[in-house]
């Protein structure tokens, strides 16, 4: 996402400096369609609450579809360690927000994560920014729980991998069954998680209240 802008907030009080990153000539191209939808919907985009609304919607979607410019595996390989440690890795209740890609809505929740090493562990933060990449796409659930699984497999060849997801998705909440309280949750598996044991250790571990 080259073509930076920089944008000074509250810089003499706290030093804070906030910085947006977009690719300009998307934005300008997502933001004219936007402007079509408003008049399409009956909104007068001219009107002063709508004016910037084409802008802010582009970057916005830029944002949260991000994930496409991430390389999920070389996130990972950035920071594998060689350690001698052959017991159950588990990094859960990691936030999940990601877009559906059937009426791009939002869904979220949380991801619980396992691996069990096989000669190299993974930087713990780099898991949570693994399940980013690709939530930051449009997605489904069940895919995303594939990919995220498949992605430690390929990359850290661990002697077995968990993902459990559970999220509320708004296309369900908001629109058609309109059910808020539902919650879809989808989980895979390989390796050592095959075990009916190890796979019931994981499962009462992300069940625990260990904090």
């Amino acid at each position: 996402m080259e073509n930076h802008t920089q944008d000074p907030f509250d810089e003499e009080n706290d030093g804070y400096i906030k910085v947006d990153r977009y690719n300009k000539t998307k934005i300008e191209s997502i933001s004219s369609h936007y402007t079509d939808i408003l008049s399409t919907i009956g909104e007068d985009p001219s009107r002063e609450g709508l004016l910037k609304t084409p802008e802010r919607v582009a970057k916005s979607l830029q944002y949260l579809t991000h994930g496409y410019d991430l390389d999920p595996a070389e996130i990972l390989r950035s920071a594998m360690f060689r350690e001698d440690y052959s017991q159950m890795v588990v990094v859960k209740d990691i936030e999940v927000y990601s877009m559906c890609e059937h009426h791009m809505l939002p869904f979220f929740g949380k991801a619980h994560i396992a691996y069990i090493p096989n000669g190299h562990i993974v930087g713990l933060s780099k898991i949570p920014r693994v399940v980013d990449a690709f939530a930051r796409r449009l997605q489904v659930q069940e895919r995303l729980t594939n990919e995220i699984r498949d992605c430690i497999q390929e990359t850290l060849n661990p002697a077995g991998v968990a993902v459990v997801i559970e999220c509320q998705h708004l296309c369900m909440a908001m629109r058609g069954i309109q059910k808020q309280n539902s919650v879809t949750t989808t989980s895979a598996f390989t390796g050592g998680f095959a075990s009916d044991k190890t796979r019931a250790e994981f499962l009462r571990l992300i069940t625990a209240k260990l904090h």
